[in-house]
């Protein structure tokens, strides 16, 4: 059921060859991520395996930026050790019973129980990934104190009692760390209860170095000429630095540029390729039509200053 994972060929990343973890022996489980071309960072990679290898009575929370990756390096640590994923996008609307799950017509028309994402996860031993969390209400993730502790799960509207698989794991990501939004770029986030909170471990996932990036984009336009690459990246942290407030122009930008949108113009930019100013055409599409007239500007304007006389619209 379980087997040992080498760390350094199983993700990509230095380690001793003696250092493993545990996961699940490959069994065509449906809820395990499908496997993607993926550059892992190191920092954030020891915290997932730690937190996976033992969570001490704690889930863990993952917090960083729009498009920092949080949600992808919990799929894809979970996809190469054979680790079911149960996701669910937190919102306004979301209820504990939504997790729990629901009563069900069947065909010959009687009721029959369905386990939600929740209740899936306690029982087999995967993790339930719960994507932009600190926009749910706080009351509702009130049930979840318990069975973070690795207490029973009650589903009270059949009377049982779930005891949580020793593999169980429970992951929070969110723009905030669950204090709210002070920044008001995010809308909707909402502070949540400090009980809550308590129970979790903390991470942060910020945007990837510039050699992290240039790997991602080496291996999804390797045709793409080195210079270019370069000032994509130069590009996407000089937008960063506007977004967060890193420059003299803080707070001119309400979008950024996250690093799917970095790989989403590089590709853009390939299938492009021959036709006239590519790549302002495919950054456009890629990010800044989503602004407004003057943010669309100043995104052309840092562009202009970093590939000089490269850059056309």
């Amino acid at each position: 059921m379980y087997q040992q994972y080498p760390v350094a060929d199983t993700f990509g990343v230095s380690a001793p060859a003696s250092m493993t973890v545990e996961g699940f022996v490959p069994a065509n489980n449906p809820y395990v991520p499908v496997q993607k071309p993926y550059v892992f960072r190191r920092e954030p990679l020891r915290d997932v395996l730690a937190f996976f290898r033992n969570p001490n009575g704690d889930g863990l929370y993952i917090t960083g930026p729009t498009g920092s990756g949080k949600t992808s390096l919990i799929e894809q640590a979970a996809a190469r050790l054979h680790w079911g994923v149960h996701a669910v996008a937190g919102h306004g609307r979301l209820e504990f019973n939504d997790l729990l799950g629901q009563f069900v017509l069947t065909g010959n028309g009687t009721m029959k129980w369905t386990d939600g994402p929740l209740t899936s996860a306690v029982r087999h031993g995967h993790v339930l990934l719960l994507n932009e969390i600190d926009a749910t209400d706080p009351a509702e993730l009130l049930g979840l104190n318990d069975i973070v502790e690795g207490k029973p799960l009650m589903i009270a509207a059949t009377d049982e009692v779930v005891m949580p698989h020793p593999k169980f794991r429970l992951v929070a990501t969110g723009n905030s760390a669950g204090a709210g939004d002070q920044s008001g770029l995010y809308q909707g986030v909402t502070r949540q209860s400090m009980a809550f909170m308590d129970r979790f471990r903390f991470m942060e996932v910020g945007y990837p170095e510039p050699d992290d990036e240039m790997s991602m984009l080496e291996r999804a336009v390797p045709t793409m000429p080195l210079s270019i690459r370069e000032r994509m990246i130069q590009l996407a942290n000089e937008i960063r630095k506007v977004f967060i407030g890193g420059s003299d122009s803080a707070g001119l930008l309400s979008i950024t540029m996250s690093t799917r949108s970095l790989l989403r113009w590089a590709q853009l930019s390939a299938n492009y390729k021959g036709s006239p100013n590519a790549l302002a055409y495919a950054l456009d599409r890629a990010l800044v039509l989503r602004g407004d007239a003057a943010e669309r500007e100043a995104i052309h304007r840092l562009a202009q200053d970093v590939f000089g006389s490269d850059w056309q619209v």
